[in-house]
């Protein structure tokens, strides 16, 4: 076996024969990496009978048959549980509380045998922190190892139901001639694992570190490899997670999953719109709330906003929660299309709770919150908006009307606006449905007094 040298771009996969400090293709600077591949000896390798090609309409398909989590939240993110033999990666950035999850995770499954192997903490500290979460501890093995070798001799010793590797990064491989955490070695281990819980039907959960760019760590076809990618999101300063599935082979990418972080771990957060609005609102200005929807979930939303004289040559634009992009474009329709002029002031945007929306219908919430910060004026803290702006100021359609009404509704608002044109399906409602066509319509409804 002889082993070559290259070096791989950890943004963007591009191989070069020698180190390079900026990447030609993707254009970032230190990101390439050292990889050790292991090629075949000159006889090459005899090629052994596998499986044979089927017709497609040979093929049984039965209904995959899924491990229920005990946990609403994961198991709507999974598509309705973990299926046996599948390959989750779950990642986040440091202290998000991925350990925490998947070890609470198993602590929720007492009637199952499951196995927890870390790379990253000692048995004592895991045992810590399993006392401070509490759950049944029963049938949970705890295994403190980086050598995927004897990682995989006690998956086949105890024929666990569940086993969490945590993390890919701090674990290798006896064959491959390259340190811990190299492109190589995740790329090995994750491979080597992947075939080991599709021969053995064991679900595993590796737990992935991220770069600074946000992106997971390591090679790109760590995320081709596995069958799930779990992203866990959040801000350390505040208490909400949210757990979205950016790739699902057996299910929708579309769920999302709320958590809030406690003392004794991580709680679900099953109505979370009654969390993320305020109560004592009333009289403040700069305040809108949006009827967002994130996956398939609607979502109320406190959008806030704060409007002041730029106090430096070039105003600022800031936002938290909100694409700074978006924020840029919707500012320059509220001057060109709505006449407001903000040409020396300073806009800043935050969506309460810590929480990231990308719903393209939180648009008109957004500019309601800054011209009310503006002019200083109060909305009435009854009326919830929805709708996307298109450059012309005009109100676009968006989807899931129904689901936005409803929980607007249910929380008690008494009128919402939408897009003009709309068409929903509500019957027996009492909330007031205003619909309108235009930014400068909606403003005459929101600040009419």
């Amino acid at each position: 076996m002889k082993v070559s040298t290259k070096y791989v771009c950890s943004s963007c996969g591009a191989q070069a024969p020698q180190m390079l400090g900026r990447c030609p293709v993707c254009g970032e600077w230190g990101t390439y990496e050292e990889d050790v591949a292991v090629a075949p000896s000159k006889g090459g390798v005899a090629l052994r009978r596998g499986t044979k090609a089927q017709l497609l309409h040979e093929v049984e398909a039965k209904e995959e048959m899924r491990l229920d989590m005990h946990s609403s939240e994961l198991n709507r993110v999974l598509g309705g549980g973990l299926v046996p033999g599948s390959l989750v990666l779950l990642g986040g950035e440091p202290g998000i509380g991925k350990s925490t999850l998947a070890l609470q995770v198993l602590l929720k499954m007492g009637a199952k045998r499951t196995l927890y192997a870390s790379g990253e903490e000692s048995a004592k500290q895991l045992k810590l922190r399993a006392e401070r979460l509490a759950g049944d501890a029963s049938n949970l093995y705890i295994l403190a190892e980086t050598s995927l070798e004897r990682i995989l001799e006690n998956v086949t010793d105890l024929q666990p139901d569940i086993v969490v590797v945590d993390s890919i990064q701090t674990i290798g491989t006896e064959t491959i001639d390259a340190s811990i955490g190299s492109l190589s070695q995740v790329r090995e281990c994750a491979t080597r694992i992947l075939q080991f819980a599709k021969e053995k039907n064991i679900p595993f959960i590796i737990v992935g570190h991220i770069n600074k760019e946000g992106a997971l760590a390591g090679p790109k076809v760590l995320e081709h490899i596995v069958d799930t990618v779990l992203q866990f999101e959040g801000d350390q300063h505040y208490v909400y997670r949210i757990l979205r599935a950016q790739k699902n082979r057996f299910g929708s990418t579309n769920e999302l999953g709320i958590f809030q972080m406690q003392q004794d771990g991580l709680r679900e957060v099953l109505n979370p719109s009654e969390l993320l609005i305020s109560k004592n609102r009333e009289g403040l200005s700069g305040i809108a709330i949006a009827a967002a929807v994130e996956g398939v979930r609607p979502l109320l939303v406190e959008v806030q906003a704060l409007v002041a004289s730029a106090a430096y040559g070039t105003p600022q634009r800031s936002s938290m929660g909100f694409d700074s992009r978006r924020l840029n474009m919707l500012l320059a329709v509220l001057e060109k299309r709505v006449g407001f002029k903000l040409q020396q002031k300073d806009v800043f945007v935050n969506i309460a709770g810590g929480l990231r929306v990308n719903d393209p219908a939180m648009d008109l919430a957004v500019l309601s919150a800054v011209l009310s910060s503006n002019m200083d004026i109060a909305l009435d803290e009854h009326i919830c908006i929805t709708g996307e702006v298109g450059l012309a100021g005009e109100i676009r359609p968006v989807n899931r009307i129904d689901q936005r009404i409803k929980e607007a509704e249910k929380l008690g608002f008494e009128q919402i606006i939408i897009p003009k044109g709309q068409k929903y399906d509500v019957h027996n409602v009492q909330i007031k449905v205003l619909e309108v066509s235009r930014v400068a319509e909606a403003f005459k409804i929101l600040f009419h007094k």
